[in-house]
């Protein structure tokens, strides 16, 4: 009883629903922020010197140095909310079909109100 089914391993061809992606997108940002922990250790042992602490501090006055941080906290903005609708999830609250979209949009909106508002900080 071998059936041939239709394969379709292209996954750029899948139409993937709204609560997939941010469930993919999760798991990126976590993997990121998982690559990350090295220089993060290494900044806050650099940091704990006087010496380390100071060109630090003069370094955050520049603006590339400013744009860089920023983009380094979207992946963790993103995956903090993404992780709250998971655990909502967790407790049957959104696991409905149509609740659960709702929260996949919500996820996206406050992840990016909160990133603009993580950019306007001085």
């Amino acid at each position: 009883m071998n059936h041939p089914r239709p394969k379709n391993l292209n996954l750029f061809t899948i139409h993937f629903p709204l609560p997939a992606i941010v469930s993919i997108l999760h798991r990126l940002s976590g993997a990121f922020l998982f690559l990350c922990i090295p220089f993060a250790l290494w900044l806050l042992d650099f940091s704990l010197t006087e010496s380390g602490f100071e060109s630090l501090q003069q370094g955050m006055s520049h603006l590339t140095v400013k744009i860089i941080l920023w983009g380094l906290l979207v992946p963790f903005i993103f995956h903090l909310v993404a992780g709250v609708r998971h655990l909502l999830s967790d407790i049957h609250i959104g696991d409905t079909l149509k609740l659960g979209r709702a929260m996949a949009l919500l996820t996206f909106v406050v992840s990016a109100l909160l990133v603009i508002l993580a950019g306007r900080g001085k």
